[in-house]
């Protein structure tokens, strides 16, 4: 096989995972003519259809399923070659490379690191903290953590939390404005949302197998979950935030739990899942904090 067309297979993997050219072509940075090109010269190199086509999706013809089970070994024989030097270490050392959603990595992950540098002093850590998909291979990710109720095929991980959403405010608000007792009396507050997408402002519970949807209103909408916190904090209204965000302020008293006996259904919840890529060899660094991680944090059992 000709070396330069091993670019097409890393790239092959990726097309076929993500189901479409033009997811994979913004997570490679090409344009998604680029990324057509891509499977066009593997066809044409191998004389075989590698792909179905649709203006909706992709479909492994038989052969392109064989392909793609090979470039996964391929990629996995990379990764290997270069981790192989790593995991013979006795001392964990080199850098560490983490992909966080943003505020996981403000509120649980970045409180835990400053005991993982002095337990592993060799360790150098670097955080990327981006709430968008990053690919473990292509971005140079050691470890990901994602919050998803369906971890990606072919990675290896491990649940190490659950993530709810809770709505909250402040004892000082609920006394000038009234305590909500049902999610219809939110549309009588003012409410804190993402502010992304006129969804956010849609919220919705559940009790007792019965849903309500309500259409809040609000002055202030941040889709920073730090900024959504000190603004309920604030006493600026009613906000939705991770549990995991509110938990020290909702301990303390500075703010409580609005319908607390309602579930607040979110797309922000699932769990907390650590990944890693298959790797027969896995690097002391990596294995490192995911130990530490499981030692730190709530393991769902």
């Amino acid at each position: 096989m000709k070396p330069a067309l091993l670019p097409d297979l890393a790239t092959f993997v990726i097309i076929v995972e993500q189901g479409n050219f033009s997811t994979a072509a913004r997570l490679t940075g090409a344009t998604p003519s680029a990324i057509s090109r891509c499977v066009s010269r593997l066809e044409k190199e191998m004389g075989c259809k590698l792909l179905h086509r649709t203006t909706r999706k992709l479909a492994l013809t038989v052969t392109g399923k064989s392909v793609y089970e090979h470039a996964l070994d391929m990629l996995d024989a990379a990764q290997q070659a270069m981790d192989s030097g790593s995991s013979l270490q006795t001392v964990a050392q080199g850098k560490l490379t983490m992909s966080v959603p943003k505020a996981v990595g403000r509120f649980v992950i970045h409180p835990l690191i400053p005991a993982f540098l002095e337990r592993y002093p060799q360790i150098d850590v670097c955080l990327r903290l981006e709430d968008r998909y990053m690919d473990l291979i292509d971005d140079g990710v050691d470890l990901a953590l994602r919050i998803t109720t369906t971890p990606s095929p072919g990675l290896y991980g491990k649940p190490l939390m659950p993530v709810t959403h809770v709505i909250c405010a402040t004892p000082e608000y609920l006394c000038r404005m009234g305590t909500p007792q049902h999610p219809h009396d939110l549309r009588e507050h003012s409410c804190i949302s993402l502010g992304e997408t006129p969804a956010d402002s849609r919220w919705k519970f559940a009790l007792n197998g019965k849903t309500e949807t309500v259409q809040t209103h609000g002055r202030y909408a941040a889709n920073h979950t730090g900024v959504r916190l000190d603004a309920v904090k604030r006493s600026l209204g009613i906000g939705s935030l991770p549990l995991f965000t509110a938990r020290d302020a909702l301990e303390s008293g500075e703010i409580v739990q609005v319908l607390p006996e309602w579930e607040f259904i979110s797309s922000y919840t699932g769990d907390l899942w650590l990944l890693w890529t298959r790797n027969k060899h896995m690097p002391a660094r990596m294995r490192a904090m995911i130990d530490y991680l499981n030692e730190k944090m709530p393991v769902i059992q």
